[in-house]
């Protein structure tokens, strides 16, 4: 089985781009990210085409997750429990917003994650990224607790490098999110929850990246960030025989800030 993850960063803009890039990609499974429509809007009749199931959770112009399988798709469960909710408007009540869509595809509980941004290391966005990852953590740790066997998969955009090598250059982020130390502890609790980064292996830094800022010539200059992940239970991470980022798509007319990152799983 061959599963995907990408933030196409605005899918009514980037259909043409994914329809291409999966015909020619064989994907079984893609777990997008940042689809920027509410349900209505997606365009689930293009996958359904190609042979693709269609799960998408959206409310806005903003985040939305979505999978695509063609090796089956049940159980969907849109968002997981004590997830937490956000609103940055005064007198608006905060609620749960379109950052976590989870299913069954093909044996694995594949779940499309867009992690909130934390926008500055002083917003109170940044603590809401903090209680929304200690809410995964627990609550995909007890997933591994109730069966180790367990084929389960988190992926998508995390907003986080776990590790100096994961940016160009450390310097330029010292004041920034993304690199602070209470995220990439965050992100160390979900692997010492029992998941594995199981893309690194096979694509080691430094220079490895999977998002490229739009300004001031970032792809060509080879400047980006490792900030999109596939972590996988130990049952899953035993079957795992390759893996790559596509960094090709990232070129040309209309791409993503992102590349969509590919794990081979042994059936």
């Amino acid at each position: 089985m061959r599963l995907a993850t990408w933030n196409v960063n605005s899918i009514r803009s980037r259909v043409d781009r994914v329809e291409a890039w999966l015909q020619r990609s064989d994907v079984d499974v893609l777990a997008l990210q940042e689809t920027k429509c509410k349900d209505e809007q997606f365009p689930e009749d293009r996958f359904r085409a190609l042979g693709y199931d269609v799960a998408h959770v959206g409310h806005s112009q903003w985040n939305g997750v979505a999978l695509l399988s063609r090796v089956g798709l049940s159980d969907v469960q849109v968002g997981f429990p004590g997830m937490p909710s956000w609103s940055s408007k005064e007198g608006v009540e905060p609620a749960q917003e379109a950052r976590a869509l989870g299913a069954t595809c093909g044996g694995v509980q594949v779940w499309s994650l867009y992690v909130p941004n934390g926008r500055t290391l002083t917003d109170p966005h940044l603590q809401y990224k903090l209680e929304w990852l200690e809410a995964l953590r627990v609550h995909a740790g007890g997933w591994l607790s109730e069966d180790t066997e367990a084929q389960v998969a988190l992926v998508g955009d995390w907003n986080i490098a776990p590790q100096d090598d994961d940016v160009w250059d450390i310097s330029v982020f010292s004041s920034s999110t993304h690199v602070s130390e209470p995220e990439r502890a965050a992100f160390r609790g979900v692997v010492e929850a029992g998941f594995t980064d199981v893309v690194r292996p096979y694509t080691p830094g430094p220079g490895v990246y999977t998002y490229w800022d739009y300004t001031q010539l970032r792809f060509p200059r080879r400047e980006g960030m490792r900030i999109d992940f596939v972590l996988g239970s130990p049952a899953l991470t035993q079957r795992v025989t390759g893996a790559r980022i596509d960094r090709e798509e990232r070129k040309g007319k209309g791409a993503s800030d992102h590349a969509p990152v590919v794990v081979d799983l042994a059936d």
